[in-house]
């Protein structure tokens, strides 16, 4: 079976651009903006030109612009705008809009040209933050209406996952600058989502400390033995989708038995800390509801 994804339902549509089906239609009908292929059952489809169209048409909307009047502008025009608007103003949206059609053609040279355009104007921190957090949340939501398959998903965290890469190992070939404790980081068992625990790595090496990475499904056994090697341990445990909701209390108590000491710590984040019980936070345990609040806490 392809897995590319080449035509989409005006569903997609509103899920990629922000822009309500309805309103779609309205464009479409009064100002003949996209051309929509039809089925036999007289369904619209759209191809991959109008949803950049259609992305194009949304960022200069968001600016402003008239849809009477973009309109009037010729195909070629649309897109000369947009440049011209985002050498303006903030590239952030325009780099959002790139990145997804990036995605959607699996198309890594319009993903490194863009990730490029953004670098020449901010830091790869502000990229992360501004950019690829916004864009990877989203991805979550585009995955569970079927907009994207799960292909377009590993082939976009895949090229995000190469430039953390790149710009971490900058940082691993320095001598750590605070010695006083260690971090490791890893993803429990049979957890996958790689991403977040990632950054926190690049994060925790910018500030100066030594990290451990572990990488993904990491039995307490293995956490264990750190303590055989370091001491003054801060754990950082990132939690998707594992534990789940009826395993996580469980999962706590045998960390807490099994790797916390008088010199060891625990830092809890992602989606499944909101499933725990908060009689088991002690003073040694601690939870954060964002990367960026887990960084300024260090």
């Amino acid at each position: 079976m392809n897995n590319v994804k080449s035509v989409f339902s005006i569903k997609d549509l509103e899920n990629l651009s922000g822009i309500k089906a309805h309103t779609i239609r309205i464009w479409e009908k009064r100002y003949n903006v996209l051309e929509p292929m039809r089925t036999e059952t007289n369904i619209r489809m759209y191809d991959l030109s109008n949803l950049q169209k259609l992305l194009n048409i949304t960022l200069l909307h968001n600016y402003g612009y008239k849809i009477s009047k973009i309109s009037k502008l010729s195909s070629e025009r649309i897109p000369q705008l947009v440049n011209e608007i985002i050498s303006e103003k903030s590239a952030k949206h325009h780099a959002i809009s790139s990145f997804k059609m990036s995605m959607m053609n699996f198309d890594q040279a319009l993903f490194f040209s863009t990730y490029n355009k953004l670098l020449a104007e901010k830091s790869f921190r502000e990229i992360f933050y501004d950019v690829f957090i916004p864009m990877i949340q989203e991805l979550g939501f585009l995955w569970q209406t079927d907009t994207i398959t799960p292909a377009h998903e590993h082939f976009f965290s895949y090229l995000i996952k190469q430039k953390l890469m790149t710009n971490t190992e900058k940082l691993q070939s320095q001598e750590p600058s605070k010695t006083d404790r260690v971090f490791v980081l890893y993803l429990p068992m049979n957890e996958i989502h790689e991403l977040g625990i990632m950054y926190l790595n690049y994060e925790i090496l910018n500030l100066g400390y030594k990290t451990i990475y572990l990488g993904e499904s990491v039995p307490i056994d293995s956490l264990k033995d750190m303590k055989k090697h370091f001491d003054n341990i801060t754990y950082v445990c990132y939690m998707t989708v594992e534990p789940n909701k009826n395993e996580i209390n469980n999962y706590i108590k045998s960390l807490k038995q099994d790797i916390l000491d008088e010199t060891s710590n625990l830092y809890l984040i992602g989606r499944m800390t909101e499933n725990l019980d908060s009689k088991l936070i002690t003073e040694k345990i601690t939870t954060f509801n964002s990367i960026k609040e887990l960084v300024e806490f260090i």
